[in-house]
């Protein structure tokens, strides 16, 4: 039976849930909680010092609270039960209150910026399969289980994402393809409507696909089972054509089906921009730098681009073959490349959520580049890089955006000038 607890919510904390305290003492982490707000919440997780919860009856709801559009909204978007100017003020809040908790110096920072499309604005989803009496559905895991749920997609994403996901779907039907033999599906999809979809499957070998109309390229996968995580360990199968290109700051970007690109384009336009406004030096480089849509960007004469995957770096070489700058790609972590950060030339640092490797924040303060612009996903690890960096440095610009609408998900950028 499940174990209930009655809760008063006090706030929101990193990583979307809301904070409260039990009657024991103990902190509650409940999922769709808001600050003011008393629930009754279902326990997932139970510790000594505090639980991990779902409230399943709001006793006493906030004036923020509204009604979500996805029955399965706690498995990709928590935050679809609160206003969207609520979601943009609490991320602010959340971002200004961890960088407060580490003591980093931050700037005057204006309001979080959000783009106006807070539905259909994710170009990569990735869905689960489930196997019933009605035949093979598309599906996403339930928070707090370990269960599944079925679903025709997201609201979330473009809708050529979810065409595509479909129509592979009711392919995989037709020839009786049993959920227990499938991964996931990744769709990506461009601007303008193009998708392309990577199939990981779990046996070595799989029947022939035919390519859709809802998708331009298609890649499946043998997936080593042994794993629970979709990494490819063989090509399969390729139909078509799995690159796509968009439009960034008027340049044209290329990147396929595996590599790294960011989901939420007119925003990340937006702090493109203000990369590019704040920088003080023709020539760049650019750690974990994806397909070089930050380097090639925002520099006016050249780059180094340094990425660790090998299809992200791949797309970095083709756009880089494209650019008029002067620019050398780096197949290798940033950690292993030091040397590349120099006393002479700003750095951009665009890490994933673990943030900045110790090597590579030890460098830096031994180079003492001019600029450091840090983009982050994470600001709680944003905020522990800083701390130490700002032995030598200033935070002179600093801004909140929302790139990812109605989740939990905050993106931050730092620019930081070595001190005088």
């Amino acid at each position: 039976m499940a174990e209930l607890v009655r809760v008063t919510i006090d706030t929101l904390v990193h990583g979307g849930q809301g904070l409260g305290t039990l009657d024991t003492g103990q902190k509650a982490f409940v999922w769709n909680a808001l600050p003011g707000e008393t629930v009754e919440a279902r326990v997932i997780k139970r510790k000594r010092m505090y639980v991990e919860a779902i409230a399943e009856e709001i006793i006493t709801a906030s004036a923020e609270r509204v009604a979500p559009e996805e029955a399965n909204y706690l498995a990709t978007s928590p935050w679809q039960m609160m206003t969207y100017e609520a979601e943009n003020r609490y991320k602010k809040q959340i971002t200004l209150d961890l960088f407060a908790h580490e003591k980093v110096r931050l700037p005057v920072v204006g309001d979080l910026v959000a783009g106006e499309q807070q539905w259909a604005y994710r170009n990569k989803m990735e869905y689960s399969f489930w196997g019933d009496d009605d035949g093979l559905h598309l599906a996403l895991h339930q928070r707090g289980s370990s269960g599944k749920q079925i679903v025709a997609g997201s609201r979330l994403a473009l809708p050529a994402i979810d065409a595509a996901a479909n129509a592979i779907c009711a392919q995989l039907q037709q020839l009786d393809i049993r959920a227990g033999d499938l991964k996931t599906i990744v769709v990506r999809c461009s601007q303008d409507g193009a998708a392309v979809v990577a199939l990981f499957v779990k046996p070595t070998s799989f029947p022939e696909l035919v390519l859709p109309g809802e998708a331009q390229g298609l890649r499946v996968y043998h997936s080593n089972p042994k794993s629970p995580a979709s990494v490819a360990t063989e090509l399969l199968q390729e139909t078509g054509d799995c690159n796509l290109h968009d439009v960034l700051l008027g340049q044209q970007f290329s990147y396929d089906v595996d590599s790294f690109f960011q989901v939420n384009i007119p925003v990340f336009e937006l702090a493109l921009s203000r990369i590019k406004e704040q920088l003080q030096a023709p020539v760049v480089t650019d750690m974990y730098a994806g397909v070089g849509s930050i380097g090639l960007s925002v520099a006016s004469e050249g780059t180094t681009l340094v990425e660790l995957d090998l299809p992200t770096a791949t797309m970095a070489a083709v756009n880089a073959a494209a650019s008029p700058l002067q620019t050398e790609v780096v197949e290798t972590s940033a950690e292993q490349s030091l040397d590349y950060i120099t006393t002479e030339v700003p750095v951009i640092v665009d890490p994933p959520r673990a943030g900045l490797h110790a090597k590579v924040v030890g460098r830096l303060l031994e180079a003492q580049p001019p600029q450091i612009v840090y983009l982050s996903c994470n600001p709680a690890t944003q905020a522990r890089d800083l701390v130490q960096l700002q032995a030598m440095y200033d935070c002179t610009f600093f801004e909140v955006y929302n790139f990812f609408p109605r989740t939990p998900h905050i993106e931050c950028l730092a620019v930081l000038t070595l001190r005088a």
